[in-house]
């Protein structure tokens, strides 16, 4: 003879994922989780780009100098005008995506199907616009020096502005060879040959005294600017010619820029990516009406949660990165 178990009608609704501690369901509780250790991991992040920049903070790169392009504006300083272009758009996300949980909240399946695509449209938008800033970060714009020391070394004219490399390098009868590591006979490898070697680059500069040298060592606010003399005598260390940024090389300064660049904003940037697609298959089952039928658009307000907290994060990288 079976048993027959009997549950009241709170028990069952805690058991479906209904409401638990403080009126929160099941679904909402396990984002608060998730959103607590990401946020915990991301701090991680933070807190050791601050020790490394409090280390290196003589030769860390000035964000004013490292972020200045703006999409159809070419040769236009426009120092973090689109960075901030791009905060603006992912914070206006987060105002759509609150709309859309509201609406949820009335039922109201067009209001949510709306700003649902206006979420992601921004969301988008914000992905495409970092993507076009790394771009324009690994290629760089100016070029610069790097020595036997590891130190980098930039071209200014007499009024303090950089010089790009292909202004004054001159171009040598020399044969240059891309140095690959399955030769055997070098023991570090170059991803592309640089534009111009180090002796056309130092060519060039004898050639122009116009031109001094600016080291990656501040002083105050400015960069150290050498005198000509002081500049000949810090080229005859030179042994790379430096373009753009990678995890290896940075024109811009202390190589650990890049690297935190690369992976605290690559990071955050696969979190917008996932929010999208979320949106994405969210947006479709509102389309659907799949909640329509629930009753309920509960599963909006989850993934806005989400969306939430990565437009916070953005806050804090912002700040770190471009305005500290």
């Amino acid at each position: 003879m079976g048993a027959t178990i009997t549950t009241t009608h709170d028990e069952h609704v805690e058991l479906d994922g209904g409401k638990g501690p403080l009126g929160a369901t099941y679904g909402k509780m396990m984002m608060w989780y998730f959103i607590l250790s990401d946020a915990l991991t991301f701090s991680g992040f933070l807190a050791a780009y601050g020790f490394s920049r409090f280390k290196f903070i003589e030769t860390w790169p000035i964000a004013d100098e490292v972020f200045t392009h703006f999409p159809f504006l070419h040769g236009v300083d426009a120092p973090m005008y689109y960075v901030a272009l791009m905060t603006f758009i992912l914070i206006f996300s987060s105002v759509t995506m609150v709309l859309a949980v509201d609406a949820g909240h009335q039922l109201k399946k067009t209001k949510v199907a709306v700003y649902m695509a206006l979420t992601i449209l921004g969301g988008l938008i914000f992905v495409g616009s970092q993507a076009w800033e790394w771009k324009n970060f690994i290629k760089g714009e100016y070029g610069a020096i790097e020595t036997n020391g590891g130190a980098i070394l930039q071209f200014v004219n007499k009024d303090g502005k950089r010089v790009a490399l292909a202004d004054f390098a001159k171009t040598l009868p020399e044969e240059r060879e891309r140095l690959e590591r399955n030769k055997g006979v070098w023991f570090m490898g170059e991803s592309n040959l640089p534009s111009f070697s180090v002796n056309e680059v130092v060519e060039g500069f004898k050639a122009n005294p116009d031109i001094v040298i600016r080291t990656e060592k501040i002083i105050g606010k400015h960069k150290e600017v050498l005198s000509r003399e002081q500049s000949l005598e810090r080229l005859k260390g030179a042994k790379y010619v430096v373009e753009g940024a990678n995890l290896k090389h940075n024109e811009y300064g202390n190589r650990l820029f890049a690297d935190y660049f690369f992976f605290i904003t690559g990071f955050h940037g696969f979190h917008v990516f996932s929010g999208v697609v979320i949106n994405i298959i969210i947006f479709f089952n509102v389309l659907l009406g799949t909640y329509e039928r629930r009753k309920s658009y509960e599963m909006v307000e989850k993934v806005g949660l989400y969306w939430h907290f990565v437009d916070l994060v953005w806050v804090f990288v912002f700040t770190f990165f471009y305005l500290v």
